[in-house]
């Protein structure tokens, strides 16, 4: 952490009236939480897909992951293909905070069935992207185990 990281920690604690450990410690717990499927060694692929879709690209940017040491990741130890995360999925994942135009595109060809093509906002395309990523690998997932297919 740097200076002006723990200035600003300090005046939300002045603000919230609390301690500056009090700060900290919510951060933590909060990022703690965030990502705590990364903490369970059994989750993996699509179960663990969320901790990367809601912490954003930031994250990814952060601990410079990229396209292929995400795929690494999410699927590791994976048997059930039912659970895999598509490669090309994972790399849309990793460029979504670039917002270059190869990224609308290829969510484009992703998601357009007839569909409007994505927004070209940075925040509007993630909201996108997730909303794509959570259909494909987590509501339609639970919708089939829940019917038995």
């Amino acid at each position: 952490m740097g200076v002006a990281d723990l200035v600003k920690m300090k005046a939300i604690a002045k603000r919230l009236g609390v301690r500056d450990s009090d700060v900290f410690r919510y951060a933590v717990k909060s990022l703690l939480a965030q990502l705590s499927p990364l903490v369970d060694p059994s989750a993996s692929g699509r179960h663990l897909l969320p901790a990367f879709v809601e912490a954003g690209p930031g994250l990814l940017r952060y601990f410079d992951l990229d396209a292929t040491r995400l795929i690494e990741i999410v699927n590791a130890g994976v048997d059930n293909p039912e659970l895999l995360v598509a490669a090309d999925d994972l790399t849309l994942l990793s460029m979504a905070g670039s917002q270059d135009s190869y990224s609308l595109m290829k969510l484009g060809e992703l998601i357009n069935a007839g569909s409007a093509p994505p927004p070209p906002e940075k925040e509007d395309l993630i909201d996108v992207l997730r909303d794509y990523l959570y259909e494909k690998y987590v509501f339609r997932a639970n919708r089939r185990l829940a019917v038995g297919d």
